[in-house]
């Protein structure tokens, strides 16, 4: 049980890789609260996962909406141990075609959200001198990749965020890392054809796209004591595709 109990605040964590870290920590003995818009998958997320889940309706593309929320969250749980941000969706499309509201909307959920929650959890996780912050990017943040310029600056982003965030609160004993997952078996790799998905499995040495467990283990590795002596890192779990 190596999150006993833990609070941890997961974003994007109704469906897919976020659903996947919020079952593997709930399992470890942590205490999981799900952001997220979709409150119909939200509820039904937190039902599947047990008394120990709880969802609230969170556009954490709102730096408001974050503010309110996390006021609110924090009148019942005073010390947040861990937080995950895995908020993200994509707007492909080649750069030449590419409109202002698919780069900022882009931009403003999977990076600005990062900004925004990790606002609200930074000072006290230093006034309490621990915690756990996990963001979650992409290897196409490492890679780049043709017509998903928004997608990858904001996971870039997210990579050069975590780097120097980890630096101004190490002495602190507050820890900030991210993890980059190659090709998932989830909802956003269901929708591209069999033709996509073979040359996707060309560029994985290890042949196979990845189990959304897998991330979940990185996740609880960075949030568990395990990593005490680990901050400012990308860990790519992706089969072997950046190496």
């Amino acid at each position: 049980m190596l999150l006993q109990d833990k609070y941890a605040l997961i974003t994007g964590g109704t469906s897919g890789i976020g659903k996947a870290i919020a079952r593997k920590f709930i399992e470890q003995g942590a205490t999981v609260i799900l952001w997220a818009r979709n409150e119909e998958k939200g509820h039904a997320a937190a039902s599947e996962l047990g008394e120990k889940a709880r969802f609230m309706p969170v556009d954490v593309s709102s730096y408001e909406a974050v503010q309110k929320a996390y006021e609110t969250l924090s009148k019942e749980v005073s010390d947040m141990d861990i937080v995950v941000n895995c908020a993200g969706i994509t707007k492909d499309g080649l750069f030449m075609k590419m409109s202002e509201e698919a780069w900022d909307t882009v931009l403003d959920v999977n990076l600005k959200s990062c900004f925004a929650v990790c606002k609200q959890v930074v000072r006290p996780m230093i006034k309490a001198r621990q915690g756990r912050i996990i963001n979650v990017s992409s290897v196409i943040g490492l890679t780049g990749n043709p017509g998903q310029v928004n997608y990858s600056a904001s996971k870039a982003g997210m990579i050069g965020m975590t780097r120097s965030l980890a630096k101004e609160v190490a002495q602190r004993g507050v820890t900030v890392n991210c993890i980059a997952p190659g090709f998932f078996l989830t909802d956003m790799t269901d929708v591209l054809s069999d033709s996509v998905k073979q040359e996707v499995l060309k560029k994985i040495p290890m042949g196979r796209m990845g189990e959304v467990e897998e991330v979940a283990n990185a996740a609880l590795f960075f949030a568990s004591d395990l990593s005490s002596y680990i901050t400012g890192q990308t860990l790519a779990v992706d089969g072997g595709m950046v190496s």
